[in-house]
């Protein structure tokens, strides 16, 4: 047990910020939460608008590898803290948990408001002070903590931190990435903030599709980068191009794309549940004095959202030949150039390099201080993986600071 004079100061009121104020509470030192906004957890609340999806049910192997190149980074805060053991944690709030069709879990009441004023109210129990309206401002020249409240400014000298700032996107909520240039004054090396799980801007989509399209979810569909494997889901038109779940799955690779060539062709199979010989005999079949648009329709329920965008990328000459739309059908190829603003990202790839961290999270060039959760080097893709990361690695933080503060 730590003394109750010992303050360690959780700047952010994130899952992983809060995670880890619970996790030295419990070890009995004493939590300070400093949190810009009016109250904590906005983007956690965010999140939860319609359908809290807290984790995912997939085995350990695959849950692991959706982390790509930071695979066994987030493999070791997930080790002692991972989906089930969450799911196992949300039960001891009082909130039960279900797993729904595609594998991801939701709480029995799909919303994060209970779950979250549970939580709270076990934080302000074990003796957790959470401080709203107070940012921080970075560190002063002894070392101490800039912290600005409704009351002005003051130091605050913990005997450790932990920062849980958020990435950069949805700044309305807290997350704005003003801590980076203070991170890299003190020598951090930090990645450039990129927008993830996010859409894509198309080189301009034309007058027509735009007013009858734009806001359309394409269902059933498959898409993949080239020499990849497809994967079938749904995603949406915008007024500037796509964006939607199978986009977001793909964002990582699309927005690498991009950063190497200026550009990312996905391909799109319309029809991913009939093979390419089948609708090459549909649209062989004589149509007599119907329309290619009837006959679409007809022969394979190609209309609507799917049918025009169809006719966008498909010029005349292969619109014509049987053959080469029978390919355009199923492998439509879908040019885009730009992600969509930061801001509008649901998450953040990018941040604090964990080369600049020990195991336990801990700065290397600023020692006592300790990073967390999103405003960390490494993205998923949704589905619960990026809130599962977010607390494992709050977790994994405050056992660094159990540990620092033994050793101090």
């Amino acid at each position: 047990m730590h003394s109750s004079s010992t303050r360690v100061a959780v700047i952010g009121g994130g899952p992983a910020g809060l995670m880890a104020a619970e996790v030295l509470s419990l070890a009995g030192v004493a939590v300070d939460v400093y949190d810009g906004m009016p109250s904590v957890g906005r983007k956690f609340l965010l999140a939860g608008v319609g359908g809290m999806n807290i984790t995912h049910s997939e085995p350990q192997p695959a849950f692991v590898a959706r982390y790509a190149e930071r695979a066994q980074a987030v493999g070791e805060w997930l080790a002692p803290f991972d989906g089930p053991r969450l799911r196992e944690w949300i039960h001891g709030l009082g909130i039960q948990t279900f797993v729904g069709t595609s594998g991801r879990v939701f709480p029995t009441d799909m919303k994060a408001a209970p779950l979250l004023r549970a939580w709270l109210k076990r934080l302000r129990e074990a003796g957790v002070v959470i401080h709203t309206r107070h940012r921080w401002l970075g560190w002063n020249d002894d070392g101490s903590l800039r912290i600005s409240g409704p009351e002005g400014e003051w130091a605050v000298q913990p005997a450790a931190t932990v920062l849980a700032l958020g990435g950069a996107s949805w700044a309305r909520l807290g997350s704005d990435g003003a801590w980076v240039p203070w991170l890299q004054g003190r020598g951090v090396p930090i990645k450039p903030l990129q927008p993830s799980n996010c859409g894509f801007e198309v080189p301009g989509w034309s007058a027509v599709l735009q007013e009858k399209f734009a806001g359309a979810p394409l269902k059933n569909v498959a898409l993949g980068l080239a020499g990849e494997p497809l994967r079938t889901g749904e995603f949406v038109l915008t007024e500037t191009g796509v964006e939607g779940s199978l986009v977001y799955a793909l964002s990582a690779g699309i927005r690498e794309a991009i950063n190497r060539t200026g550009k990312a062709t996905v391909y799109l199979d319309l029809l991913p549940d009939r093979p390419v010989d089948k609708v090459r005999a549909a649209l062989h079949k004589p149509r007599g004095s119907k329309s290619m648009a009837r006959h679409l329709q007809g022969q394979l329920g190609l209309e609507g959202v799917k049918a025009g965008l169809l006719r966008e990328l498909t010029d005349a000459p292969t619109f014509a030949d049987l053959d080469a739309l029978t390919l355009a059908i199923k492998a439509l190829p879908l040019t885009l150039v730009r992600a969509r603003p930061l801001d509008e990202a649901i998450s953040t790839a990018g941040g604090v390099d964990l080369q600049g961290l020990d195991r336990q999270l801990m700065l290397k060039d600023v020692p006592g201080t300790f990073c967390a959760g999103e405003m960390l080097d490494w993205e998923a893709p949704t589905g619960g993986y990026l809130l599962t990361a977010c607390f494992a690695s709050g977790r994994r933080a405050a056992h660094g600071v159990l540990e620092w503060l033994a050793r101090e």
